[in-house]
């Protein structure tokens, strides 16, 4: 029976782009939301919130796409130019391999045997994987980043708002600090076990990062609403 491991590493295309959204997602809207809030603007707080998960999902998703799309037109013209060089100098391409395994620790003559067999196999996919560190698994996916970040995005920014809409009024404040905060070391935990990164340290630091940012709205929020009045 052949031996299949899974890589947790072929995950990175879309884990990113999930947990960006989604971690994105609940400190933007709950800020915008708790801004609003320590202002002392409660009628106005629902439609920050909701104002903010459209126009973050739609953010998200734009600008993944567009950065994605960059880093996927950077692969396809080193794809392009390796294609190109091994038409036009194959020996001169193999010689480069069989270096690239040799200062890998192989000596020469086995250095270019691997070189010579895996030119034989998939001569293209050997140099992109050695040379150029690309492999099919993990290249970027514009599309896929793009609506994985917006779903994310939309699907988390309903964390705080539903936190406003199940409190009473008077707790508004204290809800929405409470449950996204909650909600990011869930976040945090989830994201580090499908990478297979330690757990609470991705969870505390996603918390800390989170708890920071909203801190930092609401004192803004309430100095302006002093202001006002």
């Amino acid at each position: 029976m052949r031996h299949r491991e899974i890589h947790l590493s072929t995950r990175s295309s879309w884990l990113r782009a999930a947990v960006l959204g989604s971690n994105d997602a609940i400190v933007s809207t709950s800020s915008l939301m708790m801004g609003v809030a320590a202002a002392d603007a409660p009628r106005s707080v629902l439609i920050a919130g909701i104002a903010g998960l459209t126009a973050g999902a739609m953010s998200m998703a734009v600008g993944e796409f567009v950065s994605v799309s960059t880093q996927r037109d950077a692969e396809a013209a080193d794809i392009a130019k390796e294609s190109a060089e091994l038409v036009a100098s194959p020996q001169a391409e193999l010689r480069e391999l069989a270096g690239i395994y040799h200062k890998r620790g192989l000596d020469d003559e086995l250095a270019m045997a691997v070189a010579k067999q895996l030119t034989a196999h998939d001569e293209l996919a050997a140099h992109l994987r050695d040379e150029l560190g690309i492999e099919e698994a993990k290249r970027a996916r514009p599309l896929q980043a793009s609506w994985i970040s917006a779903l994310s995005f939309a699907t988390f920014a309903l964390v705080p708002i539903v936190a406003l809409l199940i409190a009473p009024r008077s707790a508004a404040l204290y809800a929405i600090s409470a449950t996204s905060l909650v909600a990011l070391a869930a976040l945090g935990t989830f994201g580090a076990y499908l990478g297979g990164a330690p757990l609470l340290r991705a969870a505390v630091r996603v918390t800390i990062g989170g708890g920071v940012a909203m801190a930092i709205t609401a004192a803004i929020g309430h100095l302006l609403g002093v202001t006002a009045t």
